[in-house]
């Protein structure tokens, strides 16, 4: 770990801190000013957020800064006669709260040399959904002095009884990977948890650790919550020297038309190329992908472009089971492996020094993903990172050269934390009901009374601002069961006794405990091998949804494997070897992600330096080379044959301009719209103007999106004066009206139910079952949809039900990015082009909406009629260049006034 000099402290430092340089230097280490500026702050107790570098050494600056900051409180370090006589070592004091099961067992590992050697007093720990039922009870028996755990099992802790006196000796606490929490549920359980530990001991020490946030401060805020601090909390940015290489493998023929998967196939073999060279000088290859079903694919296309690596490369994501991850982590670790095929299970935090190369296929679809995800590579100080990018189409090259440009200018996505989720509210109150209980009043002593835990709550930064009332309504509902579940004794989960609040049900509780937390998904099946003398080996999970549409026989690929279903008993697969080579590749729920708005951004800048008249262009108005400058980036070089194809047929979106293109085809009438905003904001941006055009004039819409545009479909004309005017665009975010017609536009009802069925899970409503007996999807679904219906008609004021609508519009509908880009939309001028065939930018949405109704070998034929049409045309064209071009309609955007 070489580091460069750092100054020396103004001050003589103490014992603990000279113990710290003392353990850096006997590994020929030289502390970073970060590191040494992290210790200094929590000696003195200060909070903070360490915002530093992948690789650049955070866990040792606030893993030491722990250290320190015990010692200044008195905490023993030396395992002296008496304690090593009476067996015991120190009681918990440091917390460490990672996101993953991986990064915590990783961590626990990085942890343990500088404990031995700086406190062999103390016991290092590890709590996850992994630990052994053995180690549980061990520290059920006593915690150890020091635990890495991830949220749920944190919080599982403050269920127990005694938790107070457990964790009230806890002085710091470490939320690794805090950009990774802090914009979900998952953040506001760890800020709960945080200011319940703080209640306990005042003099809590926090710190955040990220590598990839755009809002520091803030982010800061959301982890410490919005009140005053004393001593201040220090942000703290480890700024290293560190080589970052983000480069792309070309295809060999991008071609003039491209869609989602087109270069698939033809990226195999250099992907299986680079990967053998990065092996050949000693190094391993990480391939990320952003879904499990397409990790699931790219290893299988690995295997059948080398199959000598049959056991070289490996295969790695949350559904396969621990020991098949526990066997690809630690062959990655040892350099056993060449390569594994990974998802974001391997993209936080863990430490893998033989990787020498990252391979990202298709596009990281963020900043922050990116950074993070290169960071893996040469995880150390001193060491380069270098990230390829492997394009699945070929808008993915101009995507490249966007997200290259955006992290040299620093542009990483901010994050904000959630508002006042009342589900995950109403499952504290359960939780510290169930820790101890709370007192209605104080008039029972100086315990924690209903009142103080209000104001607890309200210290964090999502409930700063919770109304009493909202408070009061969450505690009713535990209490009663809200308006309409009063006569179920079920639903009175926490009962009023003798003047304090507790849980005294044991089903209750351990049905609380079972399931403590806020990740929600479809319902798993437990996958086995089929043996007639009983069950076999487990080879991971999958979503009931996929296992339920096959039939016996059929066969599938999961874990690397082709696997073919035998049947289902008690939600479990079993499944046998397949003697064919192909099976299908399940398709886990959230497959698409949405490209970040900075990417989206970047992107759109990209193709403004590809208009005519820009330095950096490289097509020219009429499709051919721009002599004002040819664009240096080899991915634009690429992906030249398509942009000077979107030229020729159409336009090129840009900043200033929105494009809009229309097409006549057997199908109907096409409306192609590229605002550039993201697929979620695209969903809704359709969905609103498919329903202002039709409210001006009756028709019926087919509609679809990708991250760059949405496509109208429909069987009558379509009048864009609308459009051509801006006043199909408008509304913002205050104006009523937006709001009354994005809900009209779609079924919002359907879409309140189905994020109510989460909000049910995480409230304690519905119970996903037993270990070894989970309930189906069906009858999770059957039972959150009554509970839908029976307080929609009759307790329709049940804040859980306007909690389900809130998320509907920020997260499904991302009202707020919505809003913003319809301002954008009015700001910009209108090009409306009539395409004599589809532009690839047009054909690309297309294909979106065939794969939902075409069979591959239909797909394959339909497309490469299309293609051919196209390409016919622009063959017309070139042979004439002095044609006139086609009509443009366009319009200045609107004055201000």
């Amino acid at each position: 770990m070489p580091t460069t000099p750092a100054a020396a402290p103004d001050r003589a430092p103490c014992p603990a801190l000279q113990a710290a340089e003392a353990w850096f230097a006997g590994r020929g280490w030289l502390p970073f000013a970060f590191q040494r500026e992290v210790w200094a702050a929590c000696a003195e107790g200060r909070s903070g957020l360490l915002h530093a570098t992948t690789g650049a050494g955070k866990t040792y600056a606030v893993g030491l800064g722990a250290v320190l900051r015990a010692a200044t409180l008195g905490v023993p370090m030396q395992a002296g006669p008496e304690r090593a006589q009476a067996g015991a070592a120190p009681p918990l004091g440091l917390l460490w709260i990672t996101p993953m099961r991986a990064l915590a067992a990783d961590t626990q590992r990085a942890l343990a040399a500088p404990l031995a050697d700086l406190a062999p007093a103390w016991s290092l720990g590890l709590r996850s959904g992994d630990t052994g039922s053995a180690e549980r009870a061990r520290q059920d028996r006593r915690l150890p002095t020091a635990l890495v755990t991830t949220p749920e099992s944190a919080t599982l802790l403050l269920t127990k009884a005694d938790a107070r006196a457990l964790l009230r000796g806890v002085h710091t606490v470490v939320v690794d990977e805090w950009h990774e929490m802090v914009g979900n549920k998952r953040g506001v359980q760890v800020q709960l948890l945080l200011a319940r530990l703080q209640a306990w001991n005042p003099r809590l020490v926090v710190w955040g650790l990220s590598a990839t946030l755009g809002n520091l401060p803030a982010a800061m805020a959301m982890l410490l919550g919005p009140r005053p601090r004393r001593p201040a909390p220090r942000l703290v940015r480890g700024r290293i020297d560190k080589a970052l290489v983000i480069d792309t493998l070309l295809p060999a023929q991008p071609g003039r038309f491209s869609w989602g998967g087109h270069l698939g196939a033809q990226m195999q073999q250099p992907v299986a190329d680079e990967i053998a060279r990065t092996a050949a000088s000693g190094g391993s290859t990480l391939v990320f992908t952003n879904v499990r079903s397409q990790a699931e694919a790219w290893y299988q296309l690995l295997l059948a472009a080398r199959p000598e690596w049959a056991g070289e490369i490996a295969l790695h994501h949350g559904s396969l089971d621990k020991g098949v991850r526990e066997w690809v982590e630690a062959g990655l670790k040892a350099g056993r492996l060449k390569a594994v095929v990974a998802t974001s299970s391997l993209d936080l935090g863990v430490d893998f020094l033989p990787v020498e190369r990252v391979l990202q296929i298709g596009s990281a679809k963020g900043v922050a993903r990116l950074l993070q995800r290169a960071g893996r590579s040469g995880h150390q100080p001193g060491r380069p990172s270098r990230i390829t990018l492997v394009p699945t189409n070929t808008l993915e090259l101009i995507e490249a050269v966007a997200a290259r440009r955006a992290v040299a200018a620093g542009r990483v996505e901010p994050r904000q934390a959630p508002e006042q989720p009342l589900d995950v509210l109403v499952q504290h109150l359960v939780t510290v009901a169930l820790g101890g209980g709370f007192a209605a009043d104080s008039t029972l002593g100086d315990g924690c009374t209903a009142d103080a835990l209000y104001d607890e709550v309200r210290r964090t930064w999502s409930y700063r601002a919770l109304p009493r009332e909202a408070f009061q309504w969450a505690l009713d509902f535990v209490v009663r069961g809200g308006a309409s579940l009063g006569a179920y004794p079920e639903y009175h989960r926490v009962v009023l006794r003798d003047g304090v609040y507790r849980v005294e049900d044991r089903g209750i509780a351990l049905r609380h405990r079972l399931q403590v937390g806020t990740i929600v998904g479809e319902s798993s099946m437990l996958v086995k091998w089929f043996s007639s003398a009983g069950m076999g080996g487990t080879l991971g999970q999958i979503e009931e949804g996929f296992i339920a549409r096959l039939n016996k026989g059929d066969c599938f690929v999961f874990g690397g494997r082709v696997l073919e279903y035998v049947r289902t008993q008690d939600m479990v697969a079993f499944v046998k070897k397949s003697s064919g080579k192909r099976g299908l590749v399940p398709s886990w729920q959230g497959g698409k992600m949405p490209l970040s708005s900075e990417l989206a951004d970047a992107t759109l800048a990209v193709l403004a330096g590809c208009v005519p008249g820009c330095v950096s262009g490289c097509v020219s108005d009429d499709g051919q080379a721009d002599p004002a400058g040819v664009a240096t980036d080899p991915e634009l070089q690429a992906a030249r044959p398509m942009l000077q194809a979107q030229a020729r047929l159409s336009r090129l979106p840009t900043p200033a301009a929105l494009l809009l293109e229309q097409y006549r085809s057997r199908e109907g009438h096409h409306l192609f719209i590229y605002p550039f905003a993201g697929r979620f904001v695209h969903l809704g941006l359709a969905s609103l103007l498919g329903w202002r055009l039709a409210r001006e004039r009756p028709n019926t819409f087919s509609i679809s999106i990708n991250d760059y545009g949405f496509e109208l479909l429909s069987a009558d004309a379509v009048d864009i004066a609308g459009l051509l005017d801006h006043a199909l665009l408008a509304g913002d975010e205050a104006d009523g009206q937006l709001l009354h017609d994005v809900l009209a536009s779609l079924n919002s009802s359907e879409l309140a139910l189905r994020r109510f069925r989460e909000i049910a899970r995480v409230a304690g409503l519905v119970f996903t079952g037993y270990p070894g007996a989970p309930k189906s999807t069906r009858q999770l679904q059957a039972s959150s949809g009554l509970f839908y219906e029976v307080f929609r008609k009759y307790d329709p004021a049940n804040r859980l039900l306007g909690q389900a609508d809130a998320e509907v519009l920020a997260q499904e509908l991302d009202l707020g990015h919505l809003a913003a880009c319809l301002a954008r939309l009015r700001r910009q001028r209108i090009e409306a082009v009539t395409l004599p065939a589809p532009s690839p930018f047009a054909l690309a949405l297309m294909v979106e909406r065939f794969r939902e109704q075409l069979s591959t070998e239909k797909l394959a034929d339909r497309l490469a009629r299309m293609v051919a049409e196209s390409e016919a045309v622009l063959d017309a064209a070139e042979a004439v260049p002095a044609a006139p071009r086609r009509r443009r309609a366009a319009t200045a955007p609107r004055s201000p006034g």
